[in-house]
């Protein structure tokens, strides 16, 4: 029985980082591992990376003709 709860636990966890990345909320984090793989000195607050990802979102021209 407790190795049925543990496999529901991990299944839930999981769809909750599926989640997570698939909407967008853990950018952010996957942001800090990214710099902290390539040994980046200054790493953004997570206003700075909001700001940031909303001027990478609409600097681009979004034309649909």
């Amino acid at each position: 029985m407790l190795r049925a709860w543990r496999k529901a636990r991990e299944s839930a966890i999981r769809l909750w980082e599926g989640l997570r990345e698939w909407s967008g909320d853990a950018a952010y984090e996957k942001y800090l591992r990214c710099a902290g793989r390539h040994g980046s000195k200054t790493e953004l607050s997570p206003q700075q990376f909001y700001v940031e990802q909303l001027n990478r979102k609409y600097s681009r021209p979004n034309r649909c003709c």
